[in-house]
């Protein structure tokens, strides 16, 4: 598999629907540059939809991928190793931030269990059916998988990408669901972006403390030795650096972009797995929100590399796509805005061009008097 091939299959968003979009909003009854950011975005779904006006999001669909790490192992994370299926549990018993703002929101959650190191009895079959392996083994001294399940779990992304797209899914708001994928997210974003561990290691969605900072930056530190002999092979650098929920959801951002399905991202770890995406197509991040800043250094890192801007910031650490899930009804408003707000009267929009133009004559006018 070379994920390079991806570049001639991703075009950019329609730029003629664009312009069409963004002269649409020139008539509303709105002053252009009052609603902000909510323009850019109206114009950015349009383009997307290719569709102006742009039409409602009518079909979100919450994607989560679920994994364990084995450098957890080291105390690098504010929960134990193995546990990540107790993320799982609770946002199938609802219990969970995420679920509860899907509940709010009425939307709809898939979890894909990649890599879960965990029994699948203790998880229902619509979650574990499609699993890679057993937990992600320790990239700081071992690769996280080989690359024939390094393969294996970019298509098994790619596969539950078309089935959301072939469902009529018309906006994915992606998240994880893991134990220690922080520090494999931050060694990524390390490794592409030629920075040091110590300028990307966070303190994970559970917070930890400085002696398990100081663990965890020591693991990212040995973790890049093994990465940057790999850098030229995207696969390669997923095997050895990343894991299996990691691979999957790069291979899902990838032919979300294929499908002309928007996404909006979460934390550190979709933001690494678009990074890796990204080094692949570099058209494909135009299909892509950063839904919020979560306080991860190699997230900030990873979205100055592609110039996306969190739609907001609000201190939301917890992770699991609890922050995408916040920008959404973000998203939807300014679909709403674009798509419902009036035109101004055509007479009405003559008249204050018109006026517009004797204003500046005049003022040419005096201009010359007065030289």
């Amino acid at each position: 598999m070379n994920l390079d091939d991806f570049s001639d299959l991703i075009q950019r968003p329609d730029g003629g629907v664009r312009r069409d979009a963004e002269e649409r909003r020139e008539r509303l009854t709105v002053p252009p540059g009052a609603l902000g950011r909510l323009d850019e975005l109206g114009e950015w779904l349009s383009a997307a939809q290719q569709s102006v006006p742009v039409r409602a999001v009518e079909q979100p669909r919450l994607v989560l991928f679920a994994g364990d790490h084995g450098v957890a192992e080291l105390g690098v994370s504010g929960r134990p190793a193995g546990s990540a299926y107790e993320l799982v549990r609770a946002v199938l018993d609802g219990s969970s931030p995420v679920a509860v703002l899907a509940r709010r929101f009425s939307v709809p959650t898939r979890i894909v269990d990649v890599c879960l190191d965990c029994d699948p009895e203790l998880l229902p079959e619509s979650v574990v059916r499609h699993r890679v392996r057993r937990g992600s083994g320790r990239i700081d001294v071992e690769d996280a998988m080989t690359a024939e399940e390094a393969e294996r779990a970019i298509r098994l992304g790619m596969a539950i990408a078309d089935e959301e797209a072939d469902s009529g899914t018309d906006l994915v708001v992606l998240g994880d669901l893991s134990v220690g994928g922080t520090t494999a997210a931050a060694t990524l974003v390390a490794a592409l972006c030629g920075t040091d561990a110590s300028v990307v290691t966070g303190r994970g969605g559970a917070g930890i403390d400085d002696l398990a900072w100081m663990r965890k930056c020591a693991a990212i530190r040995d973790a890049l030795r093994r990465a940057r002999p790999v850098l030229g092979d995207q696969v390669e650098l997923l095997a050895t650096s990343g894991g299996a929920d990691l691979a999957a959801m790069t291979g899902f951002l990838l032919q979300s972009a294929v499908r002309r399905m928007p996404v909006i991202l979460d934390g550190v770890v979709s933001a690494a797995c678009a990074l890796v995406a990204q080094r692949a197509a570099f058209r494909a991040p135009d299909w892509w929100l950063a839904g919020q800043v979560s306080g991860e250094p190699a997230q900030s890192k990873a979205l100055d590399r592609m110039a996306l801007t969190p739609l907001l910031d609000h201190g939301v650490t917890v992770g699991e796509g609890s922050g995408a899930l916040l920008a959404l009804p973000l998203v939807r408003a300014a679909a709403a805005l674009a798509a419902e707000l009036p035109e101004r009267e055509p007479e009405k929009a003559e008249d204050e061009e018109a006026e517009a133009e004797k204003a500046s004559e005049s003022e040419d006018a005096a201009a010359v008097d007065r030289a």
